[in-house]
């Protein structure tokens, strides 16, 4: 009996047939030592991210602040205008209203930063009297009956002696003067000055190195906009191993097309929620309204995370204006109200299944990136998983890995 004709494969992006049997491949990758060399190469990768990360941070930031520009610099690209002209007005035209932005909050986030210790002192007095005021009232204590008066022809020397005379001395201790408690309080605000001082300077001396990380974001941002799309297109037609130079082109096309769509779509998400936030926060008469709806709006990008951390701010920001009062829920009630809405309704209808992501699986890769690159690794986690999953589904590879990620809780 003749067997069945083999299907014929499926061509690659590189113009070689996938094969159906893939038994030695597996069998091949499943080895021991195919096993040792990924989690070797796997902790190289880990590594290398972790120490060089002062130079992949601003590469990753500009990378996807060019993807989110693609399209308006193709769209004026069709109309005549050189994409190098195209990328700086439109960074100028972003820029703009961000370094004004940043100019307005940096008043009040500088005021926030040298009363930090000052407010830790005061919840903490705050506290210590709601716990004096919850303590049952004590009853007082009866007066010891006084000790008999020993007799004349008891007096002598006493071992004890020794110890009895020293009790009164050591159970009352004197009460500090006036001038003690000054010296106190003095000290007490000679520290908080100190904290506030230090944290400045720890500001001042991170400023040159952030304006570093600034300049080279520009610079790689104007760079791939002006020469990213010539790069690419030349990769294609040199390299010999990309056999279907127009299938390539056309699944990078797709690639960067719902990138871009998937980043701008959340930027303005987060930015109305942050505008949102800032407005309501303003007509409740809460301070520092702007400030606290761009860092809401900042903190969006990492879910889970980011709500939680902006929770825990507008509470302190709420105690802090109110005091240990109810209406010191006022800012968080609104602000949960607000992001209840955004994530329950607004981005799964805006967004569908791009952000189809297991909870495990996002909290695990936060915490994997928050350790590598802290903060900034925390913000870019949830965008960098969105984008390799987006560009693994476009490119048709590591289609179990996009299905894992994708499981509903």
């Amino acid at each position: 009996m003749n067997a069945p004709p083999e299907e014929p494969a499926a061509p690659s992006l590189l113009g070689r047939p996938r094969t159906r049997n893939t038994a030695t491949a597996r069998t091949h990758n499943h080895s021991p030592g195919g096993v040792a060399l990924a989690v070797l190469a796997s902790l190289a990768v880990l590594y290398t991210l972790y120490f060089a990360s002062s130079l992949l941070i601003p590469v990753v930031v500009a990378l996807l602040f060019s993807l989110l520009l693609s399209p308006l610099v193709n769209t004026l690209k069709r109309f005549h205008v050189p994409r190098s002209i195209s990328a700086m007005v439109l960074l100028a035209c972003i820029g703009g209203p961000i370094a004004l932005l940043g100019m307005e909050l940096a008043e009040p986030a500088q005021k926030w930063a040298k009363r930090l210790p000052e407010i830790g002192m005061e919840l903490t007095e705050e506290l210590d009297s709601l716990t004096e005021s919850l303590k049952p009232p004590q009853q007082p204590a009866q007066a010891p009956l006084p000790a008999p008066a020993p007799a004349p022809e008891a007096r002598g020397f006493n071992w004890f002696g020794w110890f009895d005379d020293d009790e009164p001395a050591k159970a009352t201790s004197p009460a500090p003067t006036p001038q003690e408690q000054q010296q106190a309080q003095g000290a007490v605000t000679e520290r908080l000055m100190q904290g506030g001082l230090e944290l400045v300077i720890s500001f001042v001396s991170a400023a040159p190195f952030v304006l570093v990380q600034l300049l080279t974001f520009v610079i790689l941002v104007l760079f791939q906009l002006s020469f990213g799309p010539r790069l690419w297109e030349s990769a294609i037609e040199i390299f010999p191993r990309v056999r279907d130079k127009r299938q390539a082109s056309l699944i990078v096309a797709r690639v960067q097309r719902e990138l871009s769509r998937y980043i701008l779509t959340v930027s303005l998400i987060n930015i109305g929620l942050g505008v949102t936030t800032a407005a309501a926060l303003w007509l409740l008469q809460v301070e520092d309204a702007l400030l606290w709806g761009a860092l809401v709006g900042l903190l969006n990008f990492a879910p889970y995370v980011g709500p939680l951390v902006a929770v825990c701010v507008l509470a302190l920001a709420g105690l802090v204006q109110y005091g240990l009062e109810g209406a010191a829920l006022i800012p968080v009630l609104a602000y949960f109200t607000i992001n209840l809405l955004e994530a329950q309704l607004i981005t799964p209808l805006v967004l569908g299944r791009n952000m189809r992501l297991n909870p495990l699986v996002l909290v695990l890769w936060l915490i994997v990136w928050g350790w590598l690159w802290g903060a900034a690794g925390v913000l870019l986690a949830v965008p960098l998983l969105v984008c390799l999953k987006l560009a693994a589904q476009q490119l048709g590879v590591m289609e179990y890995w996009v299905r894992l990620i994708e499981t509903r809780a």
